[in-house]
């Protein structure tokens, strides 16, 4: 497609837009999906009469996934567009994953394959669908802003996000965040006039909406929530503290402005590190004087003290001897110095003697 034009699949996992009178197998793109899924076991042969397991995954817009029944004597492979049960009518999607992969993909989110009300595939795309497709999609935006311009002309405490219309353009789904609860009744009676669909009010969080809108993080990479991870865990301030981590809103908050989903990844190991390490509260006597903790270096095992009459020095404990030094001090035992135990000694920087190496430095460039 021309690349002066926005492609309005993207957000599908299509790298193109699909055409009316062609088989459109190579529209589908991996790399253009968020939560891209890769099917593992799809060049595993299964056991002999095993039959092929006989629901499939299929996306929609952004992250938006569901599981079908295949009618008998029906295959599909990954990228197929489908036309799929709907409340009402029908929409359209690509199939993500086939087989034995669904399978678990089902089985991990808690979706029962012999349900009753389970939704059915009703057929490969027709020509029709396709056009019906590509009309509804490329009045997503067009709708957006209109919606929008109509909730703050009724002055609703509410920010429209995103809009997906249904594959038969009968249904369109309008994505919100709002703080407190929003009577739209009248928004929706408005709607659902001027753009004769059903309409459908769904309200997300923060997270979602990061999720959907997509974005660089401050890592350098793309959100996390935009392509690999599904399950949003809480996260606290606790998960800061226990790294090392300064707790400032600005550093610490993510694009939803809600506290980064990355402080949990590594809070484990963190946890596990620090078994067994003397309480950061405890102050360390000695003849010298009395000295207090400033940080520690979790994985080295590495706790740095100064004395409380003088900060201009730092000094590097190793765990053991703090546990040793709090252990004598039970027994009002002091030892002379800490300096008899540091691994490291840090000194204050004299700032004065370091502007002028800079300066010296900037003048030979």
């Amino acid at each position: 497609m021309d690349e002066h034009q926005p492609n309005e699949f993207e957000t599908r996992g299509c790298g193109d837009k699909p055409k009316i009178h062609q088989r459109n197998d190579d529209i589908y793109k991996h790399g253009c999906c968020k939560r891209d899924a890769y099917d593992w076991l799809e060049h595993i042969q299964l056991p002999q009469n095993q039959p092929a397991f006989d629901f499939i995954e299929v996306r929609f817009k952004n992250s938006r996934k569901d599981f079908f029944k295949l009618p008998p004597r029906m295959e599909v492979v990954t990228g197929d567009i489908v036309a799929v049960e709907s409340s009402p009518g029908h929409d359209i999607g690509i199939v993500t994953l086939i087989g034995e992969a669904a399978r678990l993909q089902m089985k991990r989110k808690n979706a029962d394959p012999n349900a009753p009300d389970a939704k059915k595939v009703y057929r490969r795309v027709r020509p029709s669908d396709i056009e019906k497709w590509v009309s509804s999609v490329h009045n997503e935006e067009n709708v957006l802003q209109k919606t929008k311009r109509i909730s703050r002309d009724l002055k609703l405490d509410m920010k429209m996000n995103d809009v997906e219309f249904q594959g038969d353009g009968t249904k369109a789904t309008f994505y919100y965040t709002a703080e407190e609860r929003v009577d739209f009744r009248e928004l929706i009676k408005i709607l659902a006039e001027q753009f004769s669909v059903r309409v459908e009010m769904r309200q997300i969080g923060m997270r979602q909406e990061a999720s959907n809108l997509g974005g660089m993080g401050t890592c350098g990479r793309e959100l996390c929530c935009s392509t690999w991870l599904h399950d949003f865990r809480s996260v606290n301030t606790g998960s800061a503290r226990v790294q090392q981590l300064s707790i400032n809103p600005q550093k610490l908050a993510g694009q939803c402005a809600k506290l980064k989903c990355c402080l949990n990844y590594e809070y484990d190991c963190y946890v596990d590190a620090m078994k067994g390490m003397p309480d950061t509260d405890t102050v360390l006597k000695t003849r010298k004087g009395p000295a207090r903790h400033l940080k520690t270096d979790v994985f080295r095992r590495i706790m740095w003290y100064s004395y409380m009459d003088d900060y201009s020095s730092m000094m590097a404990l190793p765990v053991d001897k703090v546990i040793e030094i709090i252990a004598n001090n039970k027994k009002n035992i002091l030892p002379e110095k800490l300096e008899d135990f540091a691994e490291i000694k840090e000194k204050k920087v004299d700032f004065a003697n370091e502007e002028d190496d800079l300066n010296r430095f900037d003048h030979n460039f």
